[in-house]
């Protein structure tokens, strides 16, 4: 008899699928669309994995799983969710469930972990002890639920965390998530930016000095290390910090202890490490500006943060936070009309989510009637910087010339690099003109469909996610 499997769906469309691609697998599906039907098949029988969506018609899914857990303890529990920040990903994580898959979900990935759960013999790790949800990480898009899940991953151990982004992206937002979602919430949580500190006084920053160290230090400085005794120390820019520093911080690192500027005794700490840099450093390490021992140190959990451009259809529900976020602030209540998020979502935001906040501010301050509406967009983008869409050679040149700045591409490598980051916003942007079509998309991009294919499924992008996009 095939491992039996209940599905927890409310919304018929997606059950369908569901159950018809398990049971082309092999399994023997139960469904059910309420919490109440749900317990009364547990009561009945033993399943091999739980499917269950979050927001059902006669309650929550995850804060029912208490009573599941009675019943059925070491039973794997997939969560599926529509929702989209990482407080959903963290409740289901700290309510030990298997695997989380936000909707809409790869099909392919929710099988495997079905195989996978099916035969597990439990959830691992304990749970944490309660939910604190509300950090502004917020985004349904593939990149970012992949984001969400690492933070999981990380919550209930100490390893090294280096996050990876662009500036704005929201790097601290996820050193901040770690530490208030992981075991070490109730340590102190400190950060220091080292591209902020001089060369000449960073080592004191983090380290501290004993009196009269140098010239200046009239007395005893306690550094950060061990101001974030217990807790987490975020070292955000660690791509900025001297050749110097980076020799201490690495013996910091591998020894767990500090000696202060002109101390004579090492000081042991306890501290988790958040790195993040918004600079490439493979090619630092070979230039001789960051040593490679201590990159291996800090790339034990590596966190990509994609920039906004990568995940556009995340910037509604952005917009919908940082509206919601104007208000508590003082701002006038503001809502927002579909041309006008549409326009936001054809910007390059090459300061990311930090530059979409501050515009979305502005519109809040700025509007005159209750919804924002598409005129106001672009009157503020224009009156920002000529909007971001190229109107003329100039842009464009404008636009290579802040790219080459900002990734600085080894010499001999520029033009395939270029190439490669000019050619995934295009054919996204064909995409979006197509609605996900993609036939019109190779016409008007004037390419073989084959061709357009193959280049997309070389650089990621599913033309599902445009489909019934203007």
């Amino acid at each position: 008899m095939s491992d039996p499997v209940l599905l927890v769906e409310d919304d018929n469309a997606i059950a369908a699928v569901i159950v018809g691609a398990l049971e082309d697998e092999g399994y023997d599906v139960d469904r059910c669309a309420t919490i109440a039907a749900r317990d009364k098949l547990l009561a009945a029988g033993n399943y091999a994995a739980m499917l269950t969506d979050v927001v059902l018609e006669d309650g929550d899914g995850i804060a029912s799983l208490a009573q599941v857990r009675k019943l059925h303890g070491e039973m794997p529990i997939i969560i599926l969710s529509a929702q989209n920040t990482l407080d959903t990903a963290v409740r289901a994580s700290e309510n030990d469930a298997f695997e989380y898959f936000p909707k809409p979900f790869d099909l392919d990935e929710l099988i495997r972990a079905v195989r996978q759960a099916a035969g597990a013999s439990k959830a691992a790790g304990p749970r944490a002890e309660d939910d604190q949800g509300n950090l502004p990480l917020v985004g349904r898009s593939k990149a970012m639920q992949g984001v969400f899940r690492m933070i999981t991953r990380v919550l209930r151990n100490d390893l090294t965390v280096l996050v990876l982004g662009e500036s704005g992206t929201g790097k601290e937002l996820v050193a901040e998530a770690i530490h208030e979602l992981g075991k070490r919430k109730t340590g102190p949580f400190v950060a220091v930016n080292a591209a902020a500190i001089p060369r000449d006084l960073i080592e004191s920053e983090l380290f501290g000095h004993e009196k009269g160290a140098f010239t200046g230090a009239m007395g005893q400085s306690i550094g950060k290390f061990e101001q974030a005794n217990g807790g987490t120390l975020f070292l955000d820019e660690i791509g900025d910090m001297p050749m110097e520093a980076q020799t201490r911080l690495l013996r910091a690192l591998q020894s767990g202890r500090i000696r202060r500027i002109g101390g004579r005794q090492d000081v042991a700490v306890d501290v988790r490490i958040v790195a993040a840099t918004n600079r490439d450093l493979a090619p630092m390490i070979t230039n001789g500006q960051f040593r490679e021992d201590l990159y291996y140190r800090l790339n034990v959990v590596p966190i990509n943060l994609p920039p906004l451009r990568e995940r556009r259809e995340d910037i509604g529900a952005l917009v919908g936070h940082f509206l919601s976020l104007a208000e508590t602030e003082g701002l006038p209540q503001r809502r927002i009309d579909p041309g006008a998020i549409a326009l936001l979502e054809r910007q390059a935001w090459r300061g990311n989510v930090r530059e979409l906040r501050n515009v979305v501010y502005r519109l809040a301050l700025l509007s005159r009637n209750e919804t924002i509406d598409a005129d106001l967009v672009e009157e503020i983008l224009g009156a920002q910087h000529g909007g971001d869409q190229p109107a003329g050679s100039s842009s464009v040149d404008q636009a290579m010339q802040d790219w080459i700045a900002e990734h600085r591409p080894q010499a001999g490598k520029l033009y395939h690099a270029a190439l490669a980051a000019f050619e995934k916003p295009l054919f996204e942007y064909a995409l979006r003109e197509t609605q996900g079509n993609q036939l019109r998309a190779a016409q008007l991009l004037g390419i073989n469909r084959n061709t357009l294919r193959k280049r997309l499924g070389e650089l990621g992008i599913g033309a599902e996610t445009f489909s019934g996009r203007g």
